[in-house]
């Protein structure tokens, strides 16, 4: 049996070989001393969008010739991975591409040097973070953390309690993840000579990098109201040419570890391959599976350089073309695409978006949102065409068979997301007098099918459980009551989260779709088989 480590990497490269595992050529040990001592990119998330993608390239950089440092891998939350997936196998995994062919490309990802939990009651850890942060080769320090790893706020708008007693501790031992960047960011300050950083964030949302840029300032400006830090650290957050927030839109589907893969890698020999469950509907394990397809379109903002990225495929160019891509993909031509499979696909039982994209009524719901009401109000960034960029994601990634993706997975975090992903083309409508909101139908039933969800019952009435969101005790609550065979138990229900902007980034009632996503609401409240009697209505529109 091969076990994952750098020992057998370097002396059973063949059996690895034979079994169809890529094994790197660079030297792994040699790497990793230039990475401790001259630190050039750190990533927060050792998650596995992070290991099918931004490792990867660093990865094709070193193979290239390219770059001659890795890539440090540090963990904001689930520190456990650190012990349970990383340090068992010398931080090396098994990058593993699921092609539409059932083919497994295979390989050994060795560029992560280094992984650490930011775990400020590790003296051991967060003094390395600290030393990392201070080193003046450090250029970038990426994120993919998700929505919720930068919200500091309430829905009303009000820091959350938890946020408020850091503000009152100072940087000293930070918990929160904006908290713990920050403090790290402020010892670069006064400790690594103010010299300057690219903070970028890869997560997948509208404006990601003016998001990171503003949570950041916030726990800075609330430490500097308490004299733990002072004007100028706020100063030097706020001048681009020390610390830079690149816009980012990013897109690579990385599905929790399949069990499939894991028992095809064992069966070739591969030892060690256990998944390990993080708790919250995530997963993570010594390898990754990932799809084929993959983009990276950044700011070309760093003011400390960078490796050239370009060169493994990542897109640099001006803010106002990332805002275009991004717009054309999360608001239009994938995220609402995604969601609303992944919303119906939980109400009608479904456990894979591939399988979905074979019922020929949410493969037309999909098509729809795309091209009748998405398409109106997508702008062409010029570098990616939206009609081929859509054409891909309809017919040949939603579809892929070999991607284990489930609507469970893409309906985390919800309430996080509508607004990017639904809200800006409602906006975008209301803004355009050519443009008729009332001809919006799809998008409120979604809007509709999520509310229907918060309820945890499937078509048929059986109980199941939503995925995780950071709201969903409020709005389960604001729902109680409300009961499947009783349209009239949803009255005057709807109205607090319906108006809420920092769910849908408009009041909907305001713009004139409240009262439909309610009508559709109560549609689909008529009893079993109402979800998919209702979307078939509609899909005559």
């Amino acid at each position: 049996m091969l076990l994952l480590n750098k020992k057998t990497v370097k002396e059973q490269k063949v059996e690895f070989e034979k079994a169809g595992i890529r094994v790197p050529d660079f030297d792994i040990n040699a790497l990793g001393k230039r990475s401790f001592d001259a630190p050039v990119w750190v990533h927060f998330s050792v998650g596995n969008l992070f290991k099918a993608y931004h490792a990867m390239l660093a990865q094709r950089l070193i193979e290239m010739g390219a770059m001659d440092r890795g890539i440090i891998a540090v963990a904001p939350f689930d520190h456990e991975l650190i012990k349970k997936v990383f340090l068992p196998h010398d931080n090396l995994y098994i990058h593993v591409t699921m092609k539409a062919d059932s083919s497994l490309e295979k390989s050994v990802v060795a560029s992560v040097t280094e992984a650490l939990a930011a775990d400020s009651a590790d003296p051991a850890q967060w003094e390395r973070l600290r030393a990392i942060f201070c080193a003046l080769s450090l250029q970038i320090v990426s994120l993919s953390i998700t929505e919720k790893g930068y919200d500091l706020r309430n829905m009303d708008g009000s820091f959350k309690p938890e946020i408020l007693k850091e503000f009152e501790a100072g940087p000293a031992a930070p918990v929160h993840g904006m908290t713990k960047l920050t403090a790290l960011l402020y010892e670069r300050y006064t400790r690594g000579s103010g010299r300057p950083l690219a903070l970028v964030s890869t997560d997948n949302f509208s404006h990601n990098g003016d998001k990171l840029k503003a949570a950041i300032l916030a726990v800075a400006g609330e430490w500097k109201a308490r004299s733990f830090v002072d004007q100028g650290f706020v100063n030097w957050l706020s001048d681009p040419a020390k610390a830079a927030f690149p816009l980012t839109m990013i897109d690579k589907i990385t599905p929790y570890p399949s069990e499939k893969v894991r028992d095809q890698l064992e069966a070739i020999g591969l030892g060690g391959m256990e998944i390990v469950d993080t708790g919250g509907h995530s997963a993570n394990a010594p390898f990754v599976n990932t799809e084929e397809a993959e983009y990276l379109v950044i700011e070309d903002a760093f003011p400390n350089g960078r490796p050239p990225l370009e060169k493994a495929g990542v897109y640099f160019t001006d803010r106002a073309t990332v805002d275009k891509v991004e717009k054309m993909k999360v608001c239009t031509c994938l995220n609402p695409l995604h969601t609303a499979l992944a919303i119906f696909g939980c109400l009608l039982g479904y456990s894979s978006i591939a399988a979905e994209m074979k019922d020929p009524d949410l493969v037309t719901l999909v098509r729809k949102i795309a091209y009748d009401e998405g398409m109106p109000v997508v702008t062409d960034p010029g570098i990616i065409k939206p009609a081929d960029f859509v054409r891909e994601v309809l017919e040949k990634r939603f579809s892929n068979p070999n991607i284990p993706d489930t609507p469970q997975r893409i309906a985390t975090d919800t309430s996080q997301k509508l607004g990017i992903r639904f809200g800006e083309t409602i906006k975008l409508y209301t803004l355009n007098p050519a443009l008729d909101i009332k001809k919006l139908v799809l998008i409120p039933l979604v809007l509709a099918a999520w509310c229907r969800y918060l309820l945890g019952l499937d078509d048929q009435g059986k109980a199941f459980a939503p995925s995780p969101d950071p709201l969903l005790v409020n709005l389960q609550e604001a729902l109680e009551g409300v009961a499947l065979g009783n349209p009239g138990s949803a009255a005057g229900k709807l109205r607090p989260i319906l108006s809420n902007q920092k769910i849908f980034a408009v009041n909907l009632y305001d713009v004139g779709l409240g009262k439909p996503v309610e009508s559709y609401f109560a549609e689909l409240l008529t009893g079993p088989g109402a979800v998919r009697k209702t979307l078939q209505k509609y899909l005559e529109y």
